[in-house]
């Protein structure tokens, strides 16, 4: 018998007016990472290296984001994967971690597809709701950010952009 998650995939994608380089460096950099994804973001983009974004900095230690998270694999200009946790909302699942992955296209040198893969979902009511939870964060958040990011400029923390479907 097949568990009705089996195939489980969030799937986002985006295109995004920047050159793949320019692109990479946004997932890859903490620096860059904090122009769209968190305000406070350390990212070691080598395999075990830390991959962490902090969303709320007035959070205690250890329910600010993504603590604790890894770099899997990274194949540069091309594919970088990741660990990923529940938001501290969801503390039965929150310290099984997930799997995402980062895929990068060079359209042309000056825009990129970014596709975004989420998977390594468990079943249940935590698991049901952290799966709705980042379909949401993934396609109408992150993404939009990241276009948002080079259309625009950089995200202002103190006051984000409200933004729809990447």
């Amino acid at each position: 018998m097949q568990p009705k998650n089996f195939e489980r995939i969030i799937e986002g994608e985006v295109t995004v007016n920047a050159g793949v380089e320019r692109v990479w460096r946004a997932w890859t950099s903490g620096k860059e990472a904090e122009t769209f994804f968190a305000p406070r973001c350390t990212i070691d983009a080598r395999p075990g290296g830390k991959y962490e974004m902090l969303f709320d900095l007035d959070a205690e230690p250890g329910k600010q984001g993504s603590e604790g998270m890894t770099v899997l694999a990274v194949q540069p200009l091309r594919m970088l994967s990741f660990t990923w946790n529940a938001p501290p909302e969801f503390p039965g699942i929150r310290g099984q971690m997930t799997h995402g992955m980062v895929l990068f296209h060079a359209l042309d040198p000056a825009h990129t597809k970014v596709l975004l893969l989420h998977d390594g979902w468990g079943e249940g009511g935590e698991w049901d709701a952290a799966y709705k939870y980042f379909e949401e964060a993934w396609k109408q958040v992150v993404l939009p950010r990241l276009k948002y990011r080079f259309e625009v400029g950089p995200v202002d923390w103190d006051h984000p952009p409200k933004l729809g479907q990447a």
